[in-house]
């Protein structure tokens, strides 16, 4: 088997979406850490792997990838045996699609973004933010009041593509108090078999 390798930024929620499923899945890889701030991902040498310039990358043999929701998926039919991450069924299949989505957007542009604020001292309309952030966790939370997982009665790629970000909202002053069903469900997949957690940071710590 070759050597998995992923290309990363330890505080990239999008990174560690990655990360944590490699390690949920039991799969050795090889971190490379992408030095942002000096512009490595701008390089030629990384463009050849993402014409965007973002991380995550993965490399799986002659195999190169990029986005972190593309990334998941390849993985799980590649290497999940079981397809419990990402369903057969048709339509549990299209609920963890529903949720993909969900990540790629209502989580990007909420939580995700209120974090990039805070924590990397982008520009953004915190007020807007905040407000998106808190309409989706409303709705998460309302989710989750019936069941365990976002879909069905065990973990998908669902769960995964949506943590990072959700568990570190109040990096970007987005609280959790409130959403007890959103908490429970953070502590359900932070308690599965080879999870790894996202490095915190300062704004984390003070809003802690």
């Amino acid at each position: 088997m070759s050597t998995i390798k992923l290309h990363s930024f330890p505080l990239s929620g999008h990174s560690h979406r990655v990360e944590v499923f490699l390690s949920l899945l039991g799969l050795d890889a090889e971190i490379i850490t992408v030095d942002l701030a000096n512009g490595a991902h701008k390089t030629e040498d990384f463009l050849k792997k993402n014409s965007f310039g973002q991380v995550p990358v993965l490399e799986d043999g002659d195999i190169t990838l990029s986005d972190s929701n593309a990334i998941i998926t390849y993985l799980a039919t590649t290497y999940d045996d079981s397809r419990s991450w990402l369903p057969i069924d048709a339509v549990a299949a299209a609920q963890v699609q529903r949720y993909l989505s969900i990540s790629a957007g209502l989580l990007a542009y909420g939580p995700a973004q209120a974090r990039l604020a805070n924590v990397f001292n982008a520009p953004v309309d915190k007020e807007k933010v905040l407000a998106s952030s808190h309409s989706l966790l409303a709705v998460l939370d309302a989710e989750l009041a019936e069941r365990d997982w976002l879909v069905g009665d065990q973990p998908t790629l669902a769960d995964v593509a949506n943590y990072s970000y959700i568990a570190h909202a109040p990096e970007g002053d987005v609280s959790l108090d409130e959403y007890s069903n959103v908490k429970a469900w953070l502590h359900r997949f932070e308690n599965l078999p080879r999870f790894i957690p996202m490095q915190a940071t300062a704004a984390g710590l003070a809003a802690a």
